[in-house]
């Protein structure tokens, strides 16, 4: 069977590759009685970022008439996506996550926030940046040389479908950033997201 389109990348494209990652997202329905996605990208602004496995519970992923399953490298990928931690499944992550990103405010204000800061709601297009390299966090994405990378340690690393490549100096000056403004800042005060194993450092 072909991989179905519900694998999401850290620049935001939605792609059919046979990975699963170590997490799951939700966004609402996005497929089709035939699990074909459609042109919509979320159906609702709280995108949160699940485990894969939860009380036993079991579904048919991109089952009909119900939210379309998106599954991520490991958690710095959906947080470059524009996704939260799950206040169910992930409460105490999403705890954490509160009081770094702002610990008056509730799920859904954290969204809204997030949403204006992800996507532009016209053209569906990711929401990207300019910043400066040395003011940005562990575990946020950059693109760099024309793909996305992880900000680890002194290097970067550059995503790929099933890990991380190999380590790369950090780039220096203003760098595009894909990692939302809001999300930067729950990393800067401390929020430590889940990296897949081959999420190494080196020179």
């Amino acid at each position: 069977m072909s991989p179905r389109q519900n694998r999401v990348r850290p620049t935001g494209e939605i792609v059919a590759e046979p990975c699963r990652g170590l997490f799951m997202g939700n966004r609402g329905i996005l497929h089709d009685g035939a699990g074909g996605l459609g042109v919509a990208r979320w159906k609702h602004p709280h995108w949160v970022c699940c485990v894969l496995a939860f009380k036993g519970r079991h579904r048919q992923v991109m089952a009909p008439n119900t939210y379309t399953e998106l599954f991520f490298l490991d958690e710095a990928v959906a947080l470059a996506a524009g996704h939260r931690p799950c206040a169910e499944c992930r409460r105490a992550d999403f705890n954490a996550f509160r009081r770094a990103f702002g610990p008056d405010l509730r799920a859904p204000e954290m969204d809204a926030i997030l949403h204006r800061t992800r996507v532009e709601s016209r053209t569906r297009r990711q929401v990207r940046h300019q910043a400066a390299m040395a003011d940005l966090p562990d575990g946020s994405f950059i693109l760099h040389e024309g793909t996305a990378h992880l900000v680890r340690a002194a290097c970067v690393l550059p995503f790929g479908a099933s890990g991380y490549g190999p380590a790369r100096p950090r780039p220096r000056g203003p760098v595009t950033v894909l990692t939302p403004e809001p999300t930067l800042r729950a990393l800067r005060n401390g929020y430590r997201p889940v990296l897949h194993h081959s999420a190494t450092t080196g020179p």
